[in-house]
């Protein structure tokens, strides 16, 4: 059963509802002690502070982004070199903020797992 926090999230942009259950499916699976707090703009993932969330934040103009999309944010104490990373900045300093762009849940991968694992683990030696 969804969240009705996490449905009022989606509304009106239900057809991204898939991405999202498969980006919380694989995190549940994969890191312990997570909690899920959705707001109006964003979906937050927790354990010890915020280690990543899902948006549909504006990290592209409209028209160079898919019809549908989530966008994934972590957070690591160095900057990610990737060509899957749209945006990085660092707002602290070793804190980077990273932003990617998913439009299909094959780009849910191992890869991206791994990233927001990390970003768990940096979240919790905080």
């Amino acid at each position: 059963m969804i969240n009705p926090e996490v449905l009022r999230f989606f509304d009106g942009r239900m057809e991204a509802l898939p991405l999202y259950e498969t980006f919380e499916e694989r995190v549940l699976a994969d890191i312990e002690n997570v909690r899920i707090k959705a707001q109006k703009t964003q979906i937050s993932f927790y354990n010890k502070h915020l280690f990543a969330c899902v948006s549909f934040a504006r990290i592209r103009k409209k028209k160079d982004c898919p019809p549908v999309y989530l966008v994934i944010t972590f957070g690591l104490d160095y900057k990610l070199e990737s060509p899957r990373i749209e945006l990085a900045a660092e707002p602290y300093p070793n804190r980077w903020t990273h932003h990617l762009l998913v439009s299909t849940t094959k780009e849910i991968d191992g890869e991206l797992l791994s990233w927001i694992k990390e970003a768990a683990a940096f979240s919790n030696r905080k």
